[in-house]
């Protein structure tokens, strides 16, 4: 079970979700949606994602539907402190590193702090600005359920976002803030990234570093992709999910 790109072999391709499957927090187009039942034929495929299991199940789950290649598909919402799969009859969680109540409430109240003091909390936002996904918390500055075209004029060069995350993490040594999605702030356990679900996961397949391919839209120094490029697996820098559709196509065929 295997896909060859660049003259290698991998066992494991993963992906980011938004912005590198689909739109941010919008399902999967019809067209990703059957390549990747196509790759999952044949090949193990995780997305490992800031979203939440929610999420995952309406811009994933409900898209894929029930096909031969779901033992294939390994989740990882709230980036890699979940870990969830197929069982054979239904989605099953293998692991998650969930935050105390104490220290949800703490980051929620330093994030909010610091986003009114910077000018960054919105009065008429979409949705939810702060959201508690478990082992999750996090920011997002226009609300949960903004446009994706006001997400992505917010913060092009992402000024915003860093100095609210630099100001949070001043204030939350014991917690790890990390910049997410085009306008958002996740705050999970100490030492937990995208790089830390990805080690979860090769030890949980006995899969090597060397046989993992994996696209992100965020691989920039900060970005909340680079972990997983900085452990030394083949990564490709994607611009968007029709980039992605096109350079996945290639492999799969």
């Amino acid at each position: 079970m295997a896909v060859t790109a660049n003259d290698k072999t991998y066992s494991l391709v993963m992906f980011d979700l938004d912005d590198t499957l689909a739109p941010s927090k919008s399902p999967l187009g019809d067209d990703m949606a059957d390549l990747l039942r196509r790759l999952l034929a044949t090949t193990r495929a995780c997305i490992i994602s800031g979203g939440n299991y929610t999420q995952f199940q309406t811009q994933v789950i409900g898209r894929l539907g029930d096909f031969d290649g779901m033992g294939n598909l390994h989740l990882m919402p709230t980036n890699g402190t979940q870990y969830v799969r197929w069982s054979g009859t239904e989605w099953e969680t293998v692991y998650a590193e969930s935050l105390t109540d104490d220290e949800k409430r703490h980051a929620m109240d330093v994030v909010e702090a610091g986003a009114r003091e910077l000018g960054l909390w919105e009065s008429e936002p979409w949705g939810p600005i702060l959201e508690d996904r478990g082992s999750q918390i996090t920011f997002s500055a226009l609300g949960q359920l903004a446009p994706v075209d006001a997400k992505s004029a917010w913060d092009p060069d992402g000024a915003k976002k860093e100095s609210l995350r630099a100001y949070a993490a001043q204030r939350l040594p014991e917690l790890e803030v990390r910049s997410g999605g085009s306008t958002s702030v996740d705050i999970t356990r100490k030492g937990i990234d995208k790089a830390y679900g990805t080690r979860r996961l090769m030890e949980i397949l006995g899969v090597a570093t060397e046989e993992i391919l994996f696209f992100g839209d965020r691989l920039d120094e900060g970005g909340n992709d680079r972990p997983v490029q900085d452990m030394g697996v083949d990564s490709v820098h994607v611009h968007g999910f029709a980039d992605t559709y096109a350079r996945l196509s290639a492999i799969v065929g």
